[in-house]
């Protein structure tokens, strides 16, 4: 196989680093040299424009720079090749970090310790034992199955729910439509890293939060989603907080990015906002994956990390 241009096609996301880095093995271009060119074999992307790979008669492959790949099949021109996710250790690292951090967060009473340091009163509640806390994860792809193992190791008893059952020792696994409603019952801190399909868009709306245990250790039911935005209803989350469906919740995703200003979220005594920052992708891990699949690839191996095209993840 001849090594071909690489397409980085990168929309919201400056493209010079990644150009960088992937020029240092292969030739880039950041546009087809008109709609059929034969040069590109390979194509990096986020959000590519519409259409822009179909008619690329020798592309090879596709590789998203996000974990998450629901960007790429919002193409309808969607050539029919292989499409690479990326599963690499330090994006798994700043996942696994975020999730860490939102539960122990709302564990040890963070909210309530800040707002008293704003009136200046001191005063100790109750602590908690993290074994009494039980921590249900929807998803348990790479992600889902590395923040679980982060968290059993802090002591809190673990579930965990899936499309298709996916055993995990020490996690009470729950799968498939029959299996959602146990989960959710036996879950006092929620955390979401499903990906987006037509399946789960909105999955984490008012019905399901509903579902979630609220007597228990931490006074309420809380919500951590650092999945994808468009999985849950902003507004439903902000119902289920103003009648204590909900007591907290962790969101670093949103149905419209950036969050607008607008947003009663920014704002919420009890909702804690960060900017879609959970697991950055950075160029300097992923670029490295991504070379080694190319050249694998033209020596006659496999690809690693497909997407079930059928599945959407």
């Amino acid at each position: 196989m001849e090594k071909g241009k690489i397409l980085l096609a990168l929309t919201g996301i400056h493209p010079q680093r990644w150009h960088e880095l992937l020029s240092a093995e292969r030739e880039v271009v950041l546009e087809p040299n008109g709609a059929n060119d034969p040069s590109i074999t390979y194509a990096v992307v986020w959000k590519q424009k519409p259409n822009l790979l179909k008619s690329l008669p020798n592309l090879r492959a596709i590789f998203s720079i996000g974990a998450g790949v629901d960007h790429v099949f919002a193409d309808p021109g969607l050539p029919d090749v292989p499409i690479v996710k990326i599963v690499a250790d330090n994006l798994t690292q700043h996942m696994v970090e975020y999730v860490a951090w939102r539960v122990l967060d709302h564990h040890r009473q963070a909210m309530l310790y800040r707002v008293q340091q704003q009136k200046k009163i001191w005063h100790e509640p109750p602590q908690r034992v993290a074994g009494d806390i039980s921590v249900g994860i929807m998803g348990l792809g790479s992600l889902g199955r590395a923040a679980a193992s982060a968290l059993l190791s802090l002591g809190f008893a673990v579930n965990g729910w899936s499309r298709s059952e996916r055993p995990m020792k020490g996690v009470s696994t729950y799968s498939g439509e029959s299996g959602l409603i146990p989960f959710l019952n036996a879950t006092d801190i929620l955390v979401v890293l499903l990906p987006l399909t037509p399946q789960t868009q909105g999955i984490v709306n008012y019905g399901l939060l509903k579902e979630l245990r609220k007597r228990n250790g931490l006074g309420g039911a809380v919500l951590i989603n650092a999945g994808r935005g468009r999985l849950q209803k902003d507004a439903d989350i902000l119902r289920a907080l103003e009648d204590g469906t909900l007591k907290e919740a962790s969101l670093d995703v949103f149905e419209v990015e950036p969050l607008p200003k607008t947003s009663p979220l920014w704002s919420h005594p009890k909702v804690f906002v960060t900017p879609h920052a959970a697991a950055t992708s950075d160029p300097a891990h992923l670029v490295p994956i991504m070379l080694r699949q190319m050249a694998a690839y033209e020596r006659g191996e496999k690809l690693e990390n497909l997407v079930d095209r059928e599945a959407g993840y």
